[in-house]
């Protein structure tokens, strides 16, 4: 009796000689290049034989179960559905705090804020540095006066929050527990995330303050603060977001992301904290793009390979540890300002690839954001879309739908063989720092943002309503603008918090953290206690600076 094995070859060569032969005689294919975004080809068919070299159960394995392909938990949505957290801050903490309460009355299951520059890079609203800047990218946040307007009617006990905030992490972080505190809500009580990946900002994104290594710094110690008094909050979400944003193929977005994670695993190891001591509390946030296959085998490559590298390579012993959890928010760079209702269906795609790949919580983008923040009608689209998902498809009802797929297989592991050949480069340079000091990531991530857009221009990449399928008297909407009395209140705010406060308080407080940043004692409670005294968010920076500091990023050409 033959093997199955040489059944499926003797079949396949058979259709190929008649059934698939006579349909290519007819009807030649396309002459595109099939391929993914990080130039994985794609066959024609995906059968047994492709799916040979891997492992059911040391590579695919069970839900909830090293290696944890299939999800990190045995249910999944069966359980309990992702957390629908929409990204939102705008102008006043006011107007976010009126946004906020709006998207939780349709249904939102958490809060996730944007903060404006100024606060992302350490200054006040009220510094001549950032005059008409205040409030456009997000929320302005200077002062615990200004968290607690954000926060007002929303019990911060009884909502999952999101801090999207990498330099002035710790300083946010600060704000949010005091004004908790204030509520008789103490740190252990508090869920949520806090960005605080600052090497994504020096490889992607540019919001940094200081040099990379003291900049280490502040992250440890927040990741050393939380592991001991803030065990429901996760100190980091390690970013491939901006990554891939900037340009990155879904296969760099994995490597760079995970080689960072292990960065800040294995800096937070020096200080002294065993990895399991910290390592359940580490979150991931991807990005989800268009090409839907290739984005479920990334979410699932990139689980199991941050599980294998926190065992085999970190040496940590409980299995919560190799846990990658994340949270996805779909493709800011794939939105289109040409026929931007077209962007609703992007989303969709997008949103459906994450839940497919086992994603922990999700924001979807508004339909207008390649021209504006979204409006509330955009921002509710959005949302709905997750609730579709959630309600209608029957995607949630079964764990891990795609897992057995020749083709979604077989683009896991090579996804995953690819990533751990860049962290092999990246190890040889000295890790995620060495290797941002050489300038390697930027250098890769531009060359492949530019073939991408080459690929446009030359129409080998089709982008609907751009470079195919155009409409030459569409009027695009005009984007709304920043009433200048926003940022005018605002700076009138900063300044009379200034000058109602004892002074001699704030200056003791930062004159302490100014002595403290001077050793190797953990700076968060430092922080706080400025925090509490009143300092500002820019005074805090300033003194960090002046110890620390500030980062000029090389030119590069």
């Amino acid at each position: 009796m033959k093997s199955e094995a040489l059944r499926i070859q003797e079949a396949r060569k058979a259709w190929e000689a008649h059934t698939l032969k006579r349909t290519l005689d007819r009807f030649p294919e396309r002459q595109d290049q099939f391929q993914t975004s990080s130039g994985i080809p794609v066959q024609r068919l995906y059968t047994t034989e492709d799916v040979d070299g891997i492992d059911k159960i040391e590579d695919i394995g069970y839900p909830g179960a090293y290696p944890f392909t299939r999800g990190v938990q045995p249910t999944m949505y069966r359980g309990r559905l992702w957390t629908m957290r929409q990204y939102s801050g705008f102008g006043s903490a006011e107007e976010t705090n009126a946004r906020y309460r709006y998207l939780m009355s349709h249904g939102q299951t958490g809060l996730s804020v944007a903060f404006d520059l100024p606060t992302q890079i350490g200054y006040d609203s009220d510094h001549p540095f950032v005059e008409g800047e205040v409030g456009r990218t997000g929320v302005a946040i200077s002062t615990i006066d200004d968290m607690r307007m954000l926060f007002d009617q929303i019990s911060q006990d009884s909502v999952s929050t999101s801090l999207t905030i990498n330099a002035t992490a710790t300083v946010l972080v600060a704000f949010y527990v005091a004004v908790a505190e204030e509520q008789g809500i103490l740190p252990d009580a508090l869920a949520g995330t806090v960005q605080n990946d600052i090497l994504k900002e020096y490889i992607a994104r540019g919001t940094f303050i200081y040099p990379p290594r003291p900049s280490m710094r502040l992250v440890t110690d927040l990741i050393r603060y939380c592991a001991v008094s803030m065990p429901k909050w996760s100190p980091i979400s390690i970013s491939g977001y901006h990554i891939r944003e900037a340009g990155a193929t879904a296969v760099q977005e994995t490597a760079f992301t995970l080689a960072n994670g292990l960065a800040y695993v294995e800096a937070t190891m020096a200080a002294g904290i065993d990895a399991d001591a910290f390592a359940s509390q580490l979150s991931f946030f991807f990005n989800a793009h268009n090409q839907f296959f290739e984005e479920v085998a990334k979410f699932r490559a990139a689980r199991r390979l941050w599980a294998r590298l926190m065992r085999e390579r970190i040496g940590a012993k409980n299995p919560r540890s190799w846990l990658l959890r994340f949270h996805t928010q779909t493709g800011g760079s794939t939105l289109t300002a040409q026929q931007p209702e077209n962007n609703i269906v992007r989303v969709a795609m997008q949103a459906l690839s994450a839940v497919c790949g086992g994603t922990q919580s999700l924001h979807t983008n508004g339909r207008d954001e390649a021209l504006a923040l979204p409006t509330e009608e955009s921002a509710t689209i959005a949302l709905r879309t997750q609730q579709i998902i959630a309600y209608e498809t029957g995607v949630p009802d079964t764990v891990d739908p795609f897992a057995g797929s020749y083709f979604i297989e077989s683009l896991t592991d090579e996804i995953e063989k690819k990533a751990r050949i860049y962290i092999d480069r990246i190890d040889e340079m000295g890790g995620a720092l060495g290797a941002i000091e050489r300038g390697f990531f930027q250098e890769e991530i531009s060359r492949s943002a530019y073939e991408y857009q080459m690929a446009i221009e030359q129409e080998k990449q089709v982008i609907v309503g751009v470079n195919r399928f155009t409409d030459e008297d569409e009027d695009p909407p005009s984007p709304p603008s920043l009433d200048p009395e926003i940022e005018r209140k605002q700076v009138a705010r900063v300044k009379a918090f200034k000058a109602n406060r004892e002074q001699q308080d704030v200056q003791q407080t930062l004159h302490q953290l100014k002595t403290a940043a001077q050793t190797d004692t953990n700076l968060m409670p430092y922080i706080i206690d400025a925090v509490r005294c009143r300092a500002t968010l820019g005074e805090i920076c300033d003194t960090l600076r002046g110890i620390f500091g500030e980062y000029e990023r090389p030119e590069r050409f």
